[in-house]
């Protein structure tokens, strides 16, 4: 429940989208950035990806540390 997988893209060193899990979905933080996340959100095969991201990802490595 305490595990949140953040998915951040950048341009310029600003960040111009993010996807958290705990949402499910992506944000924009600039004009283009809004474009994608739109263009991304639209997209169900792209969300279930990013949401297996942190099943496979987070959950499986969480016992490491």
């Amino acid at each position: 429940k305490d595990i949140e997988y953040i998915y951040s893209e950048y341009y310029n060193k600003e960040e111009i989208t993010r996807f958290s899990s705990s949402l499910g979905k992506f944000v924009g933080y600039t004009e283009y950035g809004l474009k994608q996340a739109n263009h991304w959100n639209s997209d169900p095969s792209e969300l279930a990806r990013r949401k297996a991201t942190k099943e496979t990802v987070c959950k499986h490595n969480i016992d490491i540390d």
